[in-house]
């Protein structure tokens, strides 16, 4: 079976819990240094959180480029400089004195060609960024009480922490890339950023309820760990997580190519690196964090515990990352041949289908039908008798 035909059944096996120091360490190295950047360089802040002027004239067809051409003449060449509904340009700047405001606005009355009382200027002060910085804030807290109250109502607090760092993982991340790049921070990164996390929480919220399933049928027949139990379930789903994520990311890089590159629309481009960097931080935390932290978690209860050192002492642990088609159907490795007096009857033992790798419980093999004389021949046939 060819790799891209096990991972369409998933029937995969990566050690997702086994691998965790690898995935750990990847975070580790991005955090530390964008917390490094954060106390050396800080957050490039646009216009609306520092506060500044802002230049704006209508019914124009001046480009980007060459606005920004123009205003080089007055240090302000790297400016934020927008195209609003296809023909207003907008410029804003950091606060500057009544000078600059006033060869400003005659530049760009020159560059568009129309009197210079057409072009509006406008004072932006700090205050407006500041309180949708907090309204932010407030909303995360409610979003993060939310959805720990939901999860361990569902599941359990184990997977509702686990969730919550996760989520804490993908903010973190996100800011120390932000910090390290030099993206400009806007109204627009906040909003699209507090979407992201809804789909953060989503795919892992996917993965936890396939590992609940496969613990209430399969690990609690004692045959596997804890952690053998969430490598197969995330092998389970990893499919479902590719098909969403790249369902999700093709749409933001139409976004970005098509609409900040190609049509030079700016808003769309914080919008856009934003949900770009927030969706993929978040499909990495729900594949590769998220699962090794709950093994850790729960492998420390007494019970999981019992189980991992019987099946050590046994020499029958299994494989650190068994797939579908060894551990769920019968005959197809030692480990799920072997049984005890905690294992399943043969006729009872899941299976798993494409994709999903379903937890209903089917029949293993149906009995063959007897003969009249109550034996039961090799293909369901009944004997001849004999005169």
């Amino acid at each position: 079976m060819g790799a891209a035909r096990r991972l369409y059944y998933g029937d995969t096996a990566v050690d997702f819990v086994g691998k965790a120091r690898i995935w750990f360490g990847i975070s580790g190295i991005i955090i530390l240094l964008g917390l490094a950047s954060l106390l050396t360089n800080g957050l490039n802040f646009g216009i609306d959180f520092q506060g500044g002027t802002a230049w704006e004239v209508a019914n124009t067809d001046v480009q980007v480029d060459d606005a920004r051409v123009a205003l080089r003449e007055f240090g302000l060449g790297d400016s934020t400089i927008q195209v609003l509904g296809g023909d207003t340009l907008k410029v804003q700047a950091e606060p500057a004195d009544e000078a600059t405001v006033t060869d400003v606005r005659d530049a760009l009355a020159k560059l568009a060609d129309v009197p210079a009382e057409e072009v509006s200027i406008s004072e932006i002060g700090p205050s407006w960024g500041e309180s949708i910085t907090a309204k932010a804030e407030r909303a995360l807290v409610l979003f993060l009480l939310a959805v720990t109250l939901y999860i361990s109502l569902r599941f359990e607090w184990k997977m509702a922490l686990t969730a919550i760092l996760a989520l804490l993982h993908d903010i973190v991340l996100t800011v120390g890339i932000y910090s390290i790049s030099g993206f400009e921070v806007t109204p627009t990164t906040v909003i699209a950023f507090l979407t992201i996390l809804g789909f953060s929480l989503y795919d892992s919220i996917i993965i936890f309820d396939k590992i609940d399933e496969n613990t209430k049928g399969l690990a609690a027949t004692g045959r596997l760990t804890y952690s053998a139990t969430v490598n197969l379930s995330t092998n389970q789903m990893l499919m479902r997580s590719i098909n969403t994520s790249a369902v999700a990311i093709l749409p933001i890089l139409s976004v970005l190519v098509v609409g900040a590159f190609i049509l030079g629309a700016s808003t769309l481009q914080d919008f856009g690196l934003s949900m770009l960097v927030g969706l993929a931080s978040g499909i990495y935390s729900s594949l590769f964090i998220a699962p090794p932290v709950l093994a850790w978690l729960k492998e420390r209860e007494p019970r999981y515990a019992t189980i991992r050192r019987r099946l050590e002492t046994r020499g029958d642990a299994g494989p650190a990352a068994p797939t579908a088609a060894a551990v769920l159907r019968p005959g197809a490795s030692k480990s799920a041949a072997t049984a005890d007096s905690t294992s399943p009857s043969p006729s009872t033992v899941p299976d798993v289908h494409a994709g999903e790798g379903a937890s209903a419980v089917q029949t293993a093999a149906a009995p063959r039908p007897q003969s009249s004389s109550g034996s039961v021949t090799p293909r369901g046939r009944k004997k001849k008798r004999r005169r």
